[in-house]
């Protein structure tokens, strides 16, 4: 057994613990914190995805004595005071989820992308997903939540159509 020390949620928790348990696992089993799903167990699928001391990670790769020491953000730990965060929101509104399974990876992997880039096209957020997978959604909703999320009114794509080349915003008016 290894003893580790890890701040969940803003919740710091020790324990004893298996040194080949994954996080994921850990994040499950012993703190309760089902929101974290595990797909695959392969880091192929995203559903487990988390912030890791700042750096999006699939839980399912993770060692728990890896995170010793360390901040984990699930999407648990997003909301305050029983209030959705824009994102959250912005997937509730624009249907960004179906079944829902792999939607806490997707909304922390979109978080981890919102904080690098705040208004991505919808390029961008694609390229910024394509390592987690949804079965039911056809990723259009949850491009158009992202985008929705970043200030892009309702998520449509005539934004990114208004850009020229070189990213600069086009000043004629673009109709959706």
């Amino acid at each position: 057994m290894t003893h580790i020390k890890v701040n969940v949620d803003g919740t710091t928790y020790e324990d004893d613990v298996e040194p080949r348990l994954l996080l994921a696992h850990y994040l499950r089993d012993r703190l309760g914190l089902t929101g974290t799903p595990i797909g695959c167990d392969t880091s192929n699928c995203g559903a487990c995805t988390v912030d890791l001391d700042g750096a999006t990670v699939k839980s399912c790769s993770v060692l728990a004595v890896q995170a010793d020491g360390c901040a984990v953000t699930t999407v648990q730990g997003l909301a305050r005071d029983g209030e959705f965060t824009a994102l959250q929101r912005a997937f509730h509104e624009q249907h960004g989820l179906q079944c829902g399974y792999c939607t806490p990876g997707m909304i922390m992997a979109a978080r981890d992308l919102l904080r690098e880039n705040p208004h991505p096209t919808s390029d961008e957020v694609r390229h910024a997903l394509e390592g987690n997978l949804c079965r039911c959604t056809g990723y259009q909703n949850i491009v158009r939540a992202v985008l929705a999320a970043s200030g892009r009114q309702d998520g449509s794509e005539a934004a990114d159509r208004a850009r020229d080349a070189s990213g600069q915003q086009v000043t004629e008016e673009v109709t959706a």
